[in-house]
């Protein structure tokens, strides 16, 4: 730890020795005064300097909400929520023994090439899946009768989904 008082954490009078050790500078070390016509100079490029570099920060923040509308879509809820149904129906198929192999994941991959989300909104499909899937992961390591139900009922939740979106949303 460096001692308080030491000189040590005051920019620009330390310079560091080690990861824990600091070297006080004596105080007589001050930065180079600019006098005459080139001071002038110097405070207006260090002021253009902070106008770029705050309309820089104005123009990336402005720009960054226009990108997330834009990648939103009004039924993406409804995306998110078969993805995760397709992902705890991969697994629980799997340990219930229908032998489908990988057909519901497959479904998943059409769902994910129809859509051709991007960036975050094909992340949140794909978690979205990965997250039905590792939650019954989690929980169930052979077929039972509440594994069962759980696939009936995910089999018409997403017959449902898929209903009301094509509904809703189809051209």
């Amino acid at each position: 730890m460096i001692p308080a008082g030491s000189g040590c954490g005051t920019a620009p009078f330390f310079g560091r020795v080690g990861p824990q050790q600091c070297i006080p500078l004596p105080m007589s070390h001050k930065p180079a005064q600019i006098t005459g016509p080139n001071r002038i100079t110097v405070r207006r490029t260090q002021m253009l300097r902070r106008v770029l570099l705050l309309a820089s920060i104005a123009v990336i923040a402005a720009g960054a909400p226009a990108r997330a509308e834009v990648a939103a879509a009004p039924f993406d809820g409804s995306l998110q929520r078969l993805a995760e149904i397709l992902g705890a129906l991969h697994y629980l198929r799997g340990i219930c023994g229908a032998n489908e192999g990988q057909k519901w994941r497959n479904e998943m991959q059409s769902l994910v090439d129809a859509e051709a989300p991007q960036g975050d909104r094909r992340a949140r499909m794909i978690a979205s899946f990965n997250r039905g899937y590792r939650g019954y992961q989690q929980t169930y390591r052979t077929c039972t009768p509440a594994a069962d139900l759980v696939i009936r009922r995910y089999l018409e939740e997403g017959s449902k989904i898929i209903r009301d979106v094509t509904a809703r949303y189809a051209n």
